[in-house]
């Protein structure tokens, strides 16, 4: 029977399934072979002639225990120096501990002679006021500073804001200015001295620290010098004079609503009272350099 030839079947090879990871043949490789062949291969080698890695010839045996032994060395005679030394370093540190109790010991002493003299220096200065001033001389020294002196008067405490001493955001020192601080400046204490001078003092000390015509008041970043010497907050502030008077032209005056006006915009505390009796020390010293006394009258007297 004649007919159309057939064309054969077409078979197909079955295909096995893609692996996930297929496009990551590199990743693969590495994770199956985390060991580079040439590895593997001398580890192999190794093993099989039995290698432990300890030398063989009796060369390289005694090279090994050569460096044993210096390491060795090496490591006592450290600890020996080390033990040598550390009583040489003990009376180092002796020596050096009773050289400043010498030296503090010497200026303490330095200290003392000072006070002395000091106290000598204004011994003969109010002896030279009264010989040569009369009955004056107790007012000049008043006046100088040079004696202390007790009386009516007004106490004037001055503070930082409380949150000039707190941290976070409360700091100060992490605002834009120091003028907008809740810390009292130097300047600060300057037109509170210069108002009560103004409204009637006759003497003033902050803090114990008498003030003449001398004293200057001084800021060394963030601590207030009165004569080069720190003071700490609170300043309180002694003035003796007419109490109840003092008290208010003080308070009436532009350096008195100054202070009031830090009260209110910075929260610096301040706080005013009048007291029947304070008791202000004398000045350190009161060394005049350039005045000189006038010799008009007793060159008058002599004519």
């Amino acid at each position: 029977m004649c007919g159309m030839p057939q064309q054969p079947p077409i078979r197909s090879t079955p295909t096995r399934p893609r692996r996930p990871d297929a496009s990551m043949s590199l990743l693969t490789n590495v994770m199956d072979h985390s060991l580079d062949d040439g590895y593997a291969e001398a580890a192999a080698r190794k093993k099989a002639a039995g290698d432990s890695g300890m030398p063989k010839t009796l060369r390289a045996k005694l090279g090994l225990a050569a460096g044993l032994v210096l390491a060795a060395l090496v490591v006592t005679v450290g600890a020996a120096q080390a033990r040598v030394a550390a009583p040489v370093v003990a009376k180092e540190r002796e020596e050096l501990v009773d050289r400043i109790d010498r030296e503090t010991e010497a200026a303490d002493k330095l200290e003392d002679s000072v006070d002395e003299l000091r106290a000598d220096v204004g011994a003969r200065q109010r002896e030279a006021l009264k010989h040569s001033g009369g009955g004056e001389s107790g007012l000049a020294g008043i006046l100088s500073g040079a004696v202390a002196v007790h009386g009516p008067g007004v106490k004037l405490v001055v503070n930082d804001a409380k949150e000039a001493a707190s941290g976070g955001d409360g700091n100060p020192r992490e605002t834009s200015g120091f003028s907008d601080t809740g810390r009292v400046r130097d300047r600060d204490m300057q037109r509170v001295v210069n108002g009560l001078w103004e409204s009637g003092a006759e003497a003033v000390s902050i803090n114990g620290q008498r003030l003449t015509a001398l004293s200057a008041i001084r800021a060394a970043g963030d601590a207030i010098l009165v004569d080069n010497k720190p003071l700490v907050p609170p300043y309180t502030v002694l003035a003796v004079g007419d109490g109840q008077r003092l008290s208010t032209r003080f308070q009436d005056s532009a350096d008195g609503l100054y202070l009031h006006a830090l009260q209110e915009s910075y929260g610096i505390r301040t706080g005013i009272s009048v007291e029947d009796d304070l008791r202000l020390p004398a000045a350190p010293s009161v060394i005049v350099r350039t005045a000189q006394p006038s010799i008009e009258k007793s060159e008058k007297g002599t004519s």
